[in-house]
């Protein structure tokens, strides 16, 4: 098994426990907007200012949707597995 199939296998089982929270918590919608933003804004710091740190982080549709759906623990995961 590959570092990108692990990755992806990782991927959706976080997307699945992300679910089961939203569900969950009593203000869906507003939980599920600021978790979004904080993905989406914390994707576009490590973009512009990753090279610094050695990590490039392209903006794709899968990086972008994956940080929209679970936020910054998913840009924090791509920063990870970037150094791997």
């Amino acid at each position: 098994m590959d570092i990108e199939m692990l990755f992806k296998i990782l991927c959706v089982v976080v997307v699945i426990i992300m679910m089961i929270y939203y569900f969950r918590r009593q203000k869906k919608l507003l939980s599920f907007i600021i978790g979004a933003f904080t993905g989406g804004a914390a994707l576009l710091i490590v973009n512009k200012y990753g090279s610094i740190l050695g990590a490039d982080i392209p903006l794709n549709l899968f990086n972008l949707s994956g940080s929209l759906i679970l936020g910054v623990p998913f840009v924090v995961f791509i920063v990870i597995m970037n150094f791997l």
